[in-house]
Formats: structure tokens, C-alpha cells, sequence
């Protein structure tokens, strides 16, 4: 029930401050150029919270149906205007006037995708270095040449210290259609290359885990079978298991860590294991049934309700901290942005032409999944989270298509190239097929959110 509420509260949220920074571009630079905006709303509907400032003329309204919202300006085609309010309507401006003013709300969302993107960059992140554990025989990896012990230091030219950055080069080089470069450091010193095709997994989006697809295991470090804390009413607490104890085996097989006695009990739901333990110096087993319990994705695992021994000593060598100064910080932020942009149109380009699958499109549940693990991790990777849907819904909202933002500048387009705007013929059509290709576009988002959550 607490993980639900968070993706709600992490959804609203997100969703919230993107509907707002993109309303605010159109509605601020409305009022910049002398068109007078009657009202900023943030959702659609009953308004539930309205108010005015001393000496605005603009109403500011938080409404019943947090799934968007409008700055409604003054404009004859939107119903008869006063005479004294002739001059500031929205469709007597100037073609410039109008285009800026459309054109505000996706450039908004995109420099604040810059701006998300250089606080990161400041805060700094704290990632795992992207260091080859296991190589598997046979793999894509292997045949690449990589190694035990490999250090991935760049992707196609740019750096990747951590391995989250790595999967980004790697998705970001596979949806561009480019040969995957992988420039290594290898035990010894070296450095030297391994090359991958971009199509060597095919569809990403069908890819759950692309490392272990690769066949490359980061590695870890060892965390000995030390526990460091017991949950009362669990069932470790129950067995007897204290802080302290050393797991030597279980059902006579050897654990050799941490990491192999969680694989154990998650593997074996309500089964009883026989678990040899070592306390003060003395050996004891005691039996222990992990308690059954289901994962968000359905799969249903044992948890026992014990920790590990904190060791951060073991993890100097593979935790790395990345950050950059406000200066540096800035047109690292801008190019981040752009490789993103770039990178949504190629693969909304590679959907429409079947390159790519449906399953790369994500809707509201999607959205709300990644809000709520982002808002658990902490500020940067929040903001990291809202970069990125900033800079989707920006790129989204400038394509040619009817009743969006890119829509409007086409016909502006379409104006300035004959010296008359679109018959009403003509718009009313438009409209129509804007509204249904949108409608579409809702139903199959929902479709792939439904068939996530099924399998």
C-alpha cells in the first residue's frame, strides 16, 4: 500500500511540475509580448484552489483533473473579446507574436530539461564502477574480447564512470543505428578497444536485462554471510538467527557470501532450510522457513528478515562519486539535453517505421513505476527522472500534428508561406484527426502499461 501511495504522490508530482513549467512558458511569454492571458490553469476541470494577485488581471486556478492544463489568453476565435481588449487578443498579434508564444511551452520543458540536467551534474551521483565481474563462454561479450577485470572507461567517446552511464551509451548508440565502441582499461593497464554491432540484442525494448544479455556480470565485492541485523517477528528472528552469526552452510551446501545465501532463500519460499551457523566460536544449526511473499512484478520469493553486516570498507574500490563544478556543469548540461532530444526522435522515427517495438512507448503506470523508485532514491535521481519526461514532452509536443503544439506552428507555417491562415474547413479537419491519432496514441500507451504489468 506504501509503495502504491508513492508512485501516486511521485506521479502527481512529476506530472505537476512538468504541466506547470510548460504552461508557464506559453503564459509568460504571452504576457511579455502584450497578449493578455485571462487564465493559467494547472489541470482541467472544477477549479479547486483560484485566486488573484493585487493588480493581475490573470487568474490562477489549480483544477479537479491533475492530467494537464491551459492559459486561456484573449482571442476572438475563442469567443467575442471587448473592444478595449482588441488590441492584446491572442490572433491580432503579429505571426512572430504567435509562434513564440506556442513554441514557449515545449522550449520551456527543454531548458528545463538543461537546468535538471546541471543540478544533477552539480549534486553529483553516486554510481558503481563499471568494472567485468564474470565473462559468459559463448556470450556477445566474450566474443568482443572483454575480460574479467575490464574497466569500461568510454562508450563511443564519452566517458562512462559509472554503469549507468554505461547502459545509456550503449542504449543511446544501439537506437542511433552506430557500432558500439567500448574503450577499456584491462587489468594490466592497457587500454585498448572491444567493438559491438548496434543490433546485437536487437530491440532493446524487448531486453530486460542488457548486461546479462551481453553476458557480462559486474563485479561485486564479496560481503561475507555476517549478520548485522535481525527484524523481531520475522523468521530469522524466530529461528534464533542473532547479529553476529556466521551462515557457513545451508542443507550441507557451502555459502561462500552474502549475495549466495539471499539467491538460497529467495529460491526456496516456505521451505525449511537446515542452516549451520557459526556463533562465539561455536557452531549451531538452526532451522529457518523463508516467509513467502510476492514482488511487484508477481514472482513470488522467500525473505527471512535479516541484514548484512555493514562493510563499507568492501566498497571503496566500486563506489564512485561523479560530479562536475556549476561552470563545467553547464554545457555538459545542454549537450545532455540535446543527446536525449536526439535520441527521442530516433526512436519515435524507428517505432513509425517499424524498427522498433511498441513496448518502447510507456504511459501513466510506467510513468508513476519510475516516479515512485526515483522519489525513494533520493533528489538527484528525481531530478534526473524529470529531465528526461521534461525533454520527451517538449520534443512530443513540437511534432506537426494537430492540436499539439508543433500542430499550431504548422499552421503558422502554412500562413507565412501563402499570407493567410488555414480555412476553418480545413482546421476543423485537422482538429478532428489531431484528436483521434491522439486518442489513439492514449489507448495504446495504456495497452503496453497493462501488458507490463502482466508479464
Amino acid at each position: 500500500m506504501e509503495a502504491l501511495a508513492l508512485k501516486i504522490f511521485g506521479f502527481l508530482l512529476a506530472l505537476g511540475i512538468l504541466v506547470t513549467v510548460h504552461e508557464f512558458g506559453h503564459f509568460w511569454v504571452a504576457r511579455r509580448l502584450g497578449v493578455k492571458v485571462l487564465r493559467f490553469s494547472i489541470g482541467f476541470g472544477k477549479p479547486l484552489i483560484r485566486w488573484r494577485r493585487k493588480g493581475d488581471e490573470t487568474e490562477y486556478v489549480i483544477a479537479a483533473i491533475p492530467l494537464g492544463g491551459y492559459v486561456k489568453m484573449v482571442d476572438e476565435n475563442e469567443g467575442e473579446v471587448p473592444e478595449a481588449d482588441l488590441p492584446r487578443a491572442f490572433n491580432r498579434k503579429p505571426l512572430w507574436v504567435r509562434a513564440l508564444v506556442v513554441m514557449a511551452g515545449p522550449g520551456f520543458n527543454l531548458l528545463f530539461a538543461v537546468l535538471a540536467f546541471w543540478a544533477v551534474l552539480v549534486l553529483g551521483e553516486t554510481g558503481l564502477r563499471p568494472l567485468v565481474g564474470e565473462v559468459q563462454p559463448g556470450s556477445p561479450a566474450q566474443s568482443a574480447g572483454f575480460r574479467p577485470g575490464d574497466e569500461i572507461l568510454r562508450v563511443n567517446g564519452e566517458e562512462t564512470p559509472t554503469w549507468s552511464e554505461v547502459l545509456y551509451r550503449f542504449a543511446a548508440a544501439s537506437a542511433a543505428g552506430d557500432a558500439i565502441r567500448f574503450q577499456v582499461r584491462e587489468k594490466s593497464g592497457v587500454e585498448t578497444e572491444r567493438l559491438l554491432p548496434h543490433d546485437v540484442l536487437g530491440d532493446l525494448a524487448e531486453v530486460k536485462n542488457p548486461l546479462k544479455s551481453l553476458g557480462l556480470t559486474p563485479e561485486l565485492p564479496r560481503v561475507p554471510a555476517v549478520v548485522g541485523k535481525v527484524m523481531p517477528g520475522e523468521p530469522a528472528a524466530e529461528a534464533g538467527l542473532k547479529p553476529g552469526d556466521r551462515v557457513l552452510s545451508v542443507d550441507g551446501k557451502q555459502v561462500d557470501d552474502w549475495v549466495a545465501w539471499v539467491e538460497i532463500i529467495r529460491a526456496r519460499p516456505g521451505k525449511m532450510l537446515h542452516t549451520l551457523v557459526e556463533r562465539d566460536g561455536r557452531r549451531l544449526t538452526l532451522d529457518i522457513v523463508p516467509k513467502p511473499i510476492t514482488t511487484e512484478e508477481g514472482k513470488i520469493i522467500g525473505r527471512i528478515g535479516a541484514a548484512s553486516q555493514p562493510r563499507p570498507e568492501l566498497w571503496r574500490r566500486y563506489r564512485v562519486e561523479y560530479s562536475l563544478g556549476p561552470l563545467a556543469a553547464v554545457p555538459r548540461a545542454f549537450h545532455r539535453t540535446w543527446e536525449f532530444s536526439a535520441l527521442t526522435l530516433e526512436v519515435m522515427w524507428r517505432i513509425l517505421t517499424g524498427r522498433a517495438s511498441l513496448k518502447n512507448l510507456g504511459g501513466p503506470i510506467t510513468m508513476a513505476d519510475a516516479a515512485g523508485a526515483a522519489v525513494s532514491a533520493g533528489l538527484v535521481y528525481f531530478l534526473k527522472l524529470l529531465a528526461v519526461i521534461s525533454v520527451s514532452l517538449g520534443v512530443f509536443n513540437l511534432l506537426p500534428v494537430p492540436v499539439l503544439d508543433g500542430g499550431h506552428l504548422l499552421y503558422y507555417l502554412y500562413e507565412g508561406i501563402t499570407g493567410r491562415p488555414p480555412s476553418e474547413e480545413i482546421l476543423a479537419r485537422a482538429q478532428q484527426f489531431g484528436m483521434a491519432l491522439l486518442l489513439a496514441l492514449m489507448v495504446l500507451v495504456f495497452y503496453q502499461d497493462i501488458l507490463r504489468l502482466t508479464e
